[in-house]
């Protein structure tokens, strides 16, 4: 055990827990303060659901990918640059925001919370290849710390901070558009610490591209010429990262395994999307949902990520990813029996607890097994494609989660247990996966 607590002493981890802050902080801007504003807007339940739908573009992220693996910033590098730049972006729309008013305006609000989720998934992207860059592909142990403190992070920016608009919101004289200048202001922090604390990852990943751009001339038997040139570049760029993980797993490996991503986190996801619904509809207050639904299950992500990452490292991520799915419908279960008492604020925490350690622990053991699939040659595109998948199932299928309500009559409890029965088809896949994960995992420490 103090073996694998001394792996987080790695200074390494301390940028890779700033960058998680960063990246889950966008989604308090275009989730649940987004949602709670437009409850007290009277919006319904239907357009609220719907408007999740601007969350899709992190499901394509990995189609502009490729460009962050090949285009290298003026200033800050590679990864750095492009954190930047979004972080920026970001910024910018959440002091549009704050000039929008919800009944006129609708439109340009999702607007603006589209740009968000665009840029916001963009920076993911250099997020994602900036950690994978960081740790060495032999130290497996090391990426799961960093993907516990990723982890660890992103419920930081999104449970942490994500409380204090809602505590604000409360408060006399305050708006929500007003919030939505607290929160640039927060991102502007961030941003500082992009440029001031974090160390650009050096990687050699020339030799590889360049190989690739040999094979792809030789293939087009162009030459030097500029349309060869042109053309094996965008090959490059957008082909090789994926032929080279096919090839690399086979086929039909890689097909299971971007199944089970896919499935894996469906019924957390349609929960996600209608909770802070649920809590308002119940009868919590926006202070409440403030204290236990962010800041509570904050501390308690923070505790079962490192937790996670302990049981990785010393377990094996597949029984952390069988461990976590089990928790997880257990989790959705017992919001099913908080719709049948009521607001009760016991068995609240009691929930918030259990759902924190099922969301932690599940987005830490997927974070270290995507990240251990990638070639450090393409680290941007093809963790891009792997968490695309991930996200799919919370922003295409789940946007529809708020009509499943309606048409089961506002039947709570119903809905939580349908949530919980969709983790099945992934256990089912990753039971089948099981010896696979493990000889990668040996084969990458071996390396």
């Amino acid at each position: 055990m103090r073996t694998s607590l001394a792996i987080f002493r790695d200074k390494r981890l301390f940028s890779i827990f700033v960058f998680g802050i960063a990246s889950g902080f966008p989604w308090v801007m275009i989730g649940s303060v987004l949602s709670a504003w437009l409850k007290d807007e009277s919006l319904s339940r239907s357009a609220i659901g719907l408007f999740g739908a601007i969350f899709a573009v992190y499901s394509f992220n990995f189609l502009w990918a490729p460009l962050l693996d090949r285009i290298k910033p003026l200033v800050l590098g590679q990864r750095r640059g492009w954190i930047g730049q979004m972080q920026l972006l970001i910024i910018g729309c959440c002091v549009w925001m704050s000039t929008l008013d919800a009944q006129s305006s609708l439109y340009q609000i999702a607007l603006c919370g589209f740009i968000i989720a665009l840029s916001s998934a963009t920076q993911d992207i250099a997020i994602d290849a900036f950690r994978i860059d960081t740790i060495a592909q032999h130290e497996t142990d090391a990426m799961s710390a960093a993907s516990s403190l990723a982890t660890a992070g992103w419920w930081t920016g999104y449970g942490g901070l994500g409380a204090i608009p809602f505590m604000v919101a409360d408060m006399p004289g305050w708006e929500w558009q007003q919030i939505y200048l607290l929160l640039a202001a927060i991102m502007a922090v961030c941003l500082m610490a992009t440029l001031l604390v974090a160390k650009e990852p050096k990687v050699n990943r020339q030799a590889m591209l360049d190989a690739a751009t040999e094979r792809y001339q030789a293939l087009l038997n162009a030459g030097d010429s500029l349309f060869g040139k042109i053309s094996s570049w965008l090959l490059v760029s957008l082909v090789e990262p994926f032929r080279e993980f096919f090839s690399r797993n086979g086929v039909k490996l890689a097909l299971q395994i971007l199944l089970f991503v896919f499935l894996f986190k469906i019924g957390e996801a349609f929960l996600g999307r209608m909770s802070i619904v649920f809590y308002k509809e119940i009868g919590f207050s926006n202070s409440e949902i403030g204290t236990y639904s962010k800041l509570l299950n904050w501390w308690v992500t923070i505790v079962f990520s490192i937790i996670g990452g302990l049981v990785n490292i010393r377990y094996g991520i597949f029984r952390g990813l069988f461990i976590a799915g089990i928790a997880m419908a257990a989790s959705n279960l017992m919001f099913a029996w908080m719709a049948e008492i009521g607001p009760h604020k016991g068995w609240f925490v009691v929930t918030i607890v259990l759902d924190g350690f099922t969301s932690a622990w599940s987005t830490v053991a997927m974070v270290a097994f995507i990240s251990l699939l990638c070639n450090r040659a393409f680290s941007a595109t093809q963790y891009a494609l792997m968490a695309s998948l991930s996200v799919a199932s919370r922003t295409l299928l789940a946007s529809a989660s708020g009509i499943l309500v309606d048409a089961m009559g506002g039947n709570w409890a119903l809905f939580f247990i349908l949530t919980a029965l969709m983790v099945i088809p992934s256990l089912v896949i990753l039971y089948r996966l099981r010896h696979n994960i493990t000889a990668i995992e040996k084969g990458n420490a071996a390396s």
